[in-house]
């Protein structure tokens, strides 16, 4: 399967202690399927930072999805499961990780999944309502890497200039 991760720089090595801790599914390397979706990302990347846009296309081995990793996967559409499990990781006060998973796949939280968490922090909607309300919004897909065992997995393919 092929994976893409949008950034200013090329990536020699991944570095699980680079990532950031509050982001959807904790501390850990991010990709996705959707080659645009990266691109945006590396673009944004460079914007904000400097550098170059850089897209880094990898090859997943898939049977790291029915190995002895631990794996979570999120169906494609909002549910209170994903919805609460991105809360929780995006969670400033959590100053530990959330979960112990080597792979976590499901949807991208966007500026309107972030605006609908907001509403339910404040009791305007509870979790279900939240989700429900996301339901036929189209969230592109990312796949979290949390561990070396992980990452072995990955095989980086193409770096290209976007």
């Amino acid at each position: 399967m092929t994976l893409y991760h949008g950034s200013n720089a090329d990536i020699d090595r991944i570095d699980l202690t680079r990532g950031l801790r509050h982001k959807d599914f904790g501390k850990g390397f991010y990709l996705t399927p959707a080659r645009d979706t990266a691109i945006r990302m590396a673009q944004k990347k460079a914007r904000l930072f400097g550098g170059t846009p850089t897209l880094i296309t990898y090859e997943l081995d898939e049977a790291a999805l029915t190995s002895t990793l631990k794996v979570k996967r999120f169906p494609e559409r909002a549910c209170v499961e994903w919805l609460l499990f991105i809360d929780a990781n995006r969670e400033r006060k959590n100053t530990k990780p959330i979960h112990d998973y080597d792979i976590v796949i499901g949807p991208i939280a966007d500026d309107g999944v972030v605006l609908q968490l907001t509403n339910y922090h404040e009791g305007v909607y509870t979790p279900e309502e939240v989700a429900r309300l996301l339901q036929d919004r189209f969230l592109d897909q990312q796949y979290y890497f949390g561990t070396e065992r992980a990452l072995r997995f990955l095989h980086k393919t193409n770096v290209k200039s976007v």
